[in-house]
């Protein structure tokens, strides 16, 4: 399996797992951005992960505008949007797998 598949399944994976926890809150809850932040901050292990996850999310950003400037990466933004929408487990891989395309591309 080539580095490309993997960062492909492990970005779909990424998308999966954290949507089976988020789409159910959401058709009991609605989007309710309030009752979101105080579920997410309901105890200190959950602030704990939740701090974690923004502070990463912010380091991968600035990651992958470092990194676009070494190696241009098509469709740079779609892993960024990813990132803000789902988290760095969908992010992360997706930036990844377009660096492999890219970087296969430039090679080629």
């Amino acid at each position: 399996m080539s580095p490309k598949q993997i960062y492909l399944m492990l970005a779909a994976l990424g998308f999966v797992a954290p949507s089976t926890q988020f789409a159910p809150w959401v058709v009991a809850h609605g989007v309710n951005l309030p009752l979101f932040f105080h579920d997410l901050g309901a105890n200190p292990i959950s602030r704990f992960f939740g701090w974690d996850v923004i502070v990463s999310a912010f380091v991968l950003i600035a990651f992958m505008r470092i990194e676009r400037r070494r190696n241009p990466v098509r469709h740079w933004w779609m892993p960024i949007a990813g990132t803000l929408l789902v988290g760095v487990s969908f992010g992360l891989p997706l930036f990844l797998y377009l660096r492999e395309e890219s970087l296969n591309s430039r090679s080629s």
